[in-house]
């Protein structure tokens, strides 16, 4: 597994992961409240427990590169770009959202910061983000695609095609495996001999590895490392983030009876924000003031985000057919 090298990242970059970071959790956890009031019709993925990955990985990407995310893509958007008041009123239901209230929690779209969607289908993000990698390479740019995905996809076909097609022909692709060993109540060890993804992807003839998804600067260190080598044409790579999630599947599903209280415990134990929190304090670079400023500023922007959410309009059902098209 791959672990953190001594950082070369500043003060202010460090902080920015970490602001990052507890904006996905906290925002994740006024979601959860939300649902659990009524507020949020449908399904609510929340991605509490994961956050250093996709905060990680998405501080080495530009603007015009693109990701492709999954039913728990609220800390993929976030990391991404989206505000958490266009996150949350498009929960909500409201034209505000950033899908205009017509997606919900797992169909989240904005291109304008790289976001191409978030799926409930299990596996596409990886054929999506091959695809938008073999664009990049005929146009002749150094963009970055990237495709997030759990475990759970794995043993889906999409997997193996999309892994082989970006490695035979080198493409500008992350494959990011957050395997958070759970395919909703399934363990992974269950249903694969193989616990460690990475071994399956290395077979395919690109560079593969394991690393701790709870470790926001290891993951960090990876995909700077994949995403220099996409960007200089050397091809994909692969990262298998080890992780867990701390709630259950969805909202509103149960989180016991195929897990133990005391693995559960454990993991939150691990948490990536409380991990960086003591690193940061431990290592002099931010006092414990600093960390509670950055804290109550991001509590303050959930609120309003929420906030904005509620008082946020319904879209008009008059514009029920607007943005659906057909050949």
């Amino acid at each position: 597994m791959l672990s953190a090298p001594s950082t070369s990242l500043s003060t202010s970059e460090l902080l920015s992961l970490y602001r990052k970071m507890v904006q996905i959790r906290r925002t994740e956890e006024q979601l959860a409240r939300a649902h659990q009031s009524g507020a949020i019709p449908g399904a609510c993925h929340t991605y509490v427990g994961e956050e250093a990955i996709a905060t990680g990985v998405c501080a080495n990407l530009r603007a015009d590169d693109v990701i492709f995310s999954t039913h728990r893509g609220h800390g993929h958007a976030l990391a991404k770009g989206v505000t958490p008041r266009a996150m949350m009123a498009e929960l909500f239901g409201r034209v505000t959202g950033v899908s205009a209230g017509r997606g919900g929690s797992m169909h989240l779209f904005s291109p304008e910061v790289g976001l191409m969607g978030t799926s409930g289908v299990v596996g596409p993000s990886i054929l999506l983000a091959t695809g938008a990698a073999y664009t990049f390479k005929l146009l002749g740019t150094d963009r970055v695609s990237v495709a997030f995905f759990g475990d759970g996809a794995v043993n889906n076909g999409a997997f193996h095609e999309g892994v082989n097609m970006g490695a035979i022909w080198d493409l500008p692709v992350l494959y990011i495996c957050e395997n958070n060993q759970y395919a909703t109540e399934v363990p992974f060890a269950s249903v694969s001999k193989t616990t460690d993804v990475a071994e399956r992807a290395r077979a395919y003839g690109l560079p593969s590895y394991v690393v701790d998804g709870n470790d926001v600067l290891a993951v960090h260190a990876a995909a700077a490392e994949a995403v220099r080598r996409a960007r200089a044409g050397e091809g994909p790579t692969f990262l298998e983030c080890k992780t867990y999630r701390t709630r259950s599947h969805s909202e509103g599903m149960r989180d016991a009876g195929y897990r133990t209280a005391e693995e559960v415990e454990e993991w939150k134990n691990r948490s990536p924000i409380t991990k960086l929190r003591e690193y940061l304090i431990s290592e002099r670079l931010a006092p414990e003031e600093e960390l509670a400023r950055v804290e109550a500023e991001v509590e303050a922007e959930v609120d309003d985000a929420r906030q904005f959410a509620t008082s946020s309009p319904w879209p008009d059902p008059a514009t029920v057919l607007d943005h659906v098209y057909s050949a």
